[in-house]
């Protein structure tokens, strides 16, 4: 499914962050904890898609679909780094 491939994962990212550094940060982020895989689980501990949240399941406030939609994963994404960085 093309949706879920990492280059149009990194194109929505893109997408939703428009400013570079933001972008590149949360890009290195992403690229180290998933390599942008939007299903990856580490098997050890159940941390879950692009930013490897867990458990999982906490991504469902940034949406119901935030098992398979990278948008969504990355809106949690997004709101997790600023409310933990700033």
């Amino acid at each position: 499914h093309a949706a879920t491939s990492s280059a149009s994962a990194q194109a929505i990212a893109h997408k939703m962050i428009p400013d570079a550094a933001q972008y590149k940060a949360f890009s290195n982020i992403v690229s180290h904890e998933s390599g942008w895989n939007v299903k990856a689980t580490n098997a050890s501990s159940g941390a879950y898609g692009l930013v490897q949240a867990l458990p999982a399941s906490k991504m469902a406030s940034a949406g119901s679909d935030w098992k398979t939609n990278p948008a969504t994963q990355i809106k949690w994404g997004l709101d997790y780094m600023n409310s933990r960085y700033g």
